[in-house]
């Protein structure tokens, strides 16, 4: 696996810059959060002043990592972004991603994703209409697996949408809504980010977020 900021032909050549959102900049204001968990990946290209990165992987991944930008302290807000996202092959998410400290949840919304869906080994809670598309959502339970506090047992909460987009609005507070009726505690945020999860295959992405 190999991320790294050094590699600006590759990224010009394969990433086109995202599409601005009419009457948007990009959201200098609030974003206080880098995201890169796992110590093999490496650096990934950012720029929190201007709220974008990008970043890729190649086929040999041998672990899970999620990398993105956002703040230190999550919250219901509506989330707007623009991206590239490639992960044709890969077990790849791209997500708006976070964690509740309590009761401790794990959270994903996936906009987009590889060749897996989240939603289809876990126990469906039902679907879900939001910014113009229905999105499945599903919860697991994590035993023993690592978390923000190290090794503890947890829940996942997912709402994966249906048509995949690469652009647009995330009115978050309707997927804490609509979790919140099955355990999900929708207070005491820890990090919330728009992130890009892999574990497998190869891909790439520039994700900017706006204001």
């Amino acid at each position: 696996m190999k991320v790294t900021a050094a590699l600006t032909g590759f990224l010009a050549a394969v990433l086109a810059a995202p599409g601005t959102e009419p009457g948007l900049l990009p959201r200098s204001a609030g974003i206080n959060y880098v995201q890169n968990y796992n110590g093999n990946l490496g650096d990934f290209t950012y720029n929190e002043g201007a709220g974008t990165y990008s970043m890729y992987w190649e086929d040999g991944v041998s672990s899970d990592f999620v990398v993105g930008l956002g703040w230190s302290t999550g919250s219901s807000n509506s989330i707007t972004y623009s991206a590239s996202y490639s992960a044709s092959g890969s077990g790849s998410y791209l997500a708006v991603y976070g964690w509740v400290n309590s009761p401790q949840a794990e959270y994903y919304i996936v906009e987009n994703y590889g060749n897996y869906n989240p939603c289809s080994s876990a126990t469906s809670l039902g679907t879900l209409s939001s910014d113009g598309a229905t999105y499945q959502v599903c919860t697991d339970t994590r035993t023993n697996q690592p978390s923000i506090t190290g090794t503890s047992t947890f829940t996942q909460y997912f709402s994966v949408r249906e048509s995949p987009r690469t652009s647009g609005t995330v009115t978050v507070a309707n997927h804490f809504n609509f979790w919140a009726k099955h355990g999900f505690g929708n207070s005491n945020f820890n990090y919330q980010v728009v992130a890009v999860e892999a574990w497998s295959g190869a891909g790439s992405a520039r994700v900017t977020i706006f204001s």
